[in-house]
């Protein structure tokens, strides 16, 4: 199908009613007029799936009780055939809608975790392989035009030989039984049969790990983790501690937790290097911070023309004007959009820079490593190639 002269067309997965992440999503994929929201299944419930499409203004035709019936219809589409399926879901329908879909002919954006384990998270990496699909994951912060120039800086040698990460994201939300409320993000993220086998790594962490290979491209060798609820009655962990060893000699501590009083998502990235180190915050996402020994510390700002020329292209306001969280999932659905494209027209994509299912396997991979460390106390083998 041709795509290189239209906006791309796309169906949304979850993402209705009392959802916080869909109108997320829906919002990034439409910031900058290259796709459309078309059809959508966006809730288990028929009836709430249908409200939805009415509030979105959406063809009823095109909105469906199911995934399964929307994936089904949408394929036998002879005219305004969706180009890609955006899957929003807790993460135990991550796997089955995102493997149909590919199986359909559609490219996939699919919200992090991945899978619920690394079965799925590797049998998704063999399904994007024999399909020739796109599948990008929305690890936003990647999206991030500081964390973009953080990287370039690592990858310029700027910093020199990477000796040291510590990459942290608390935040306090969960600070009581919050779920026991029946709050519906709570609830879902501690049940261990929609949330899978981890809820602050899960939610959180892979935030975390993810940064880290972004910006260094280092990969963990071993790792010590300390996994804990805190909360009586919690089903799964609200906190994690995660001690690393990285290939080729750096360390690195991450953090991250659900019951920190008064913290909202305080993402942050410490990297230092043997020459330099860097800081990222999420909560002030257009500064970066440069320091180094024997110099003053310099800090880079959104915006402006000293930044590394390939990622001028994810910064759409002049300086002084702050980008965000929007701008950059926005930022990982043009990426995808592209790649798409590329696709459609049997081209390779040139650089794409989002996150792949490689990464999503990556992701997943951590999660059960760290519980697995936490469980036998030790330092256990972390190393991990996601399949090609």
């Amino acid at each position: 199908m041709d795509s290189n002269n239209r906006k791309l067309r796309y169906a949304m997965v979850g993402g209705g009613p009392g959802a916080f992440i869909g109108a997320v999503h829906r919002m990034a994929a439409e910031l900058d007029g290259e796709m459309e929201l078309v059809a959508g299944a966006f809730s288990s419930s028929e009836e709430k799936s249908r409200q939805a499409g009415e509030e979105l203004y959406l063809d009823s035709d095109r909105v469906y009780g199911s995934w399964q019936e929307m994936l089904e219809r949408e394929a036998a589409r002879t005219d305004e055939r969706i180009d890609f399926v955006s899957i929003v879901t807790p993460n135990f329908l991550h796997h089955p809608v995102a493997k149909a879909a590919l199986e359909a002919g559609f490219h996939v954006v699919c919200d992090k975790p991945m899978t619920m384990t690394v079965e799925e998270a590797e049998d998704l990496c063999e399904t994007v392989v024999h399909t020739g699909r796109v599948f990008a994951l929305t690890h936003n912060y990647t999206g991030y035009p500081m964390v973009k120039q953080a990287r370039h800086l690592v990858q310029s040698g700027e910093l020199g030989a990477i000796r040291k990460i510590v990459v942290e994201y608390p935040q306090g939300w969960l600070s009581t039984l919050l779920e026991a409320t029946g709050q519906k993000q709570a609830s879902w993220r501690s049940d261990p049969q929609k949330a899978g086998a981890s809820s602050a790594l899960g939610d959180i962490g892979t935030h975390c790990e993810n940064l880290v290979q972004y910006i260094t491209g280092l990969e963990m060798e071993e790792m010590f983790a300390d996994l804990g609820t805190v909360v009586d009655g919690r089903a799964l962990e609200d906190d994690a501690s995660v001690l690393i060893h990285y290939k080729g000699g750096a360390r690195g501590i991450l953090h991250c937790s659900q019951i920190s009083h008064g913290e909202e998502n305080d993402l942050t990235i410490r990297v230092y290097g043997s020459e330099a180190g860097l800081e990222w915050k999420q909560e002030f996402p257009t500064w970066l911070w440069v320091r180094s020994q024997d110099g003053p510390e310099r800090i880079f700002k959104n915006g402006n023309g000293y930044l590394a020329d390939s990622i001028q292209s994810s910064m759409r306001l002049p300086s002084g004007h702050p980008e965000g969280f929007i701008e950059a999932f926005a930022n990982i659905y043009r990426e995808a959009g592209r790649a798409i494209r590329a696709v459609d027209a049997g081209e390779l994509p040139e650089n794409p820079d989002y996150p792949t299912v490689q990464d999503g396997a990556r992701g997943v991979h951590f999660i059960h490593t760290a519980i697995e460390s936490s469980t036998k106390r030790a330092w256990v083998d972390a190393s991990y190639s996601p399949p090609a």
